[in-house]
């Protein structure tokens, strides 16, 4: 296993750092994310007990994507899901890098301190499901965010319960597989200000992250 990951880590790292002067930017992007995610991948792998040859490769694929395509499916999801969550407050939009991105508020998805799905999210989350099956080529990150209230070692795990449960509830409708990612970034990404009651509601929140690679 220590030859398989010396030789995976050395060719990432060949790939990314050979050729520069002849490739196109979407290239150069494409294969330095290759190296960084194949040493990320192999050091996550390690110092969680898992095998680094193996981490080195899936880091390799995922840093490999670099860029996004915003395809007439991924357009075709964007208006579907928009149909499905009007008057929901959840916002759907298109991000600077081709992602399908949701942002679904406090208020129909957890409680404060909580990571128990609201039954108002569920609508959300059953006609999300049904995209995805409709869109198997697709990959998703669920990140799960927090006020400032309490510190990080409150907001951190609360975040990532958010992200896991929304995660849980798609797995529990058929849709699994490691195409789904969560992360949770506690309260270190607001979008308000933490000062005032309207503020915190708006960060205590989870954004869906809909990605077609190249």
């Amino acid at each position: 296993m220590r030859n398989t990951t010396a030789a995976v880590l050395a060719l990432a790292t060949a790939v990314a750092l050979t050729g520069c002067e002849t490739m196109t930017d979407t290239q150069r992007n494409t294969a330095l994310g290759v190296g960084i995610g194949a040493l990320a991948g192999a050091g996550i792998a390690k110092a969680t007990g898992g095998k680094a040859g193996t981490g080195a490769l899936i880091g390799a694929a995922v840093g490999g994507v670099g860029t996004y395509i915003w395809s007439a499916n991924m357009e075709r999801q964007r208006q579907e899901l928009e149909d499905a969550t009007r008057g929901t407050g959840v916002t759907v939009s298109r991000t600077a890098d081709n992602q399908l991105q949701l942002a679904i508020p406090s208020d129909i998805s957890f409680d404060s301190n909580s990571a128990t799905i609201k039954s108002q999210f569920r609508p959300v989350l059953n006609s999300f499901t049904d995209s995805l099956r409709r869109n198997p080529g697709t990959h998703v990150v669920i990140v799960g965010h927090t006020d400032s209230t309490g510190g990080a070692h409150i907001n951190d795990p609360l975040s990532l319960n958010r992200a896991n449960a929304a995660r849980d509830y798609i797995f529990n409708q058929g849709v699994r597989g490691p195409r789904i990612q969560t992360e949770g970034r506690g309260a270190r990404e607001p979008v308000a200000s933490n000062e005032s009651a309207w503020g915190r509601a708006k960060n205590r929140r989870i954004d869906i992250f809909v990605a077609q690679a190249q």
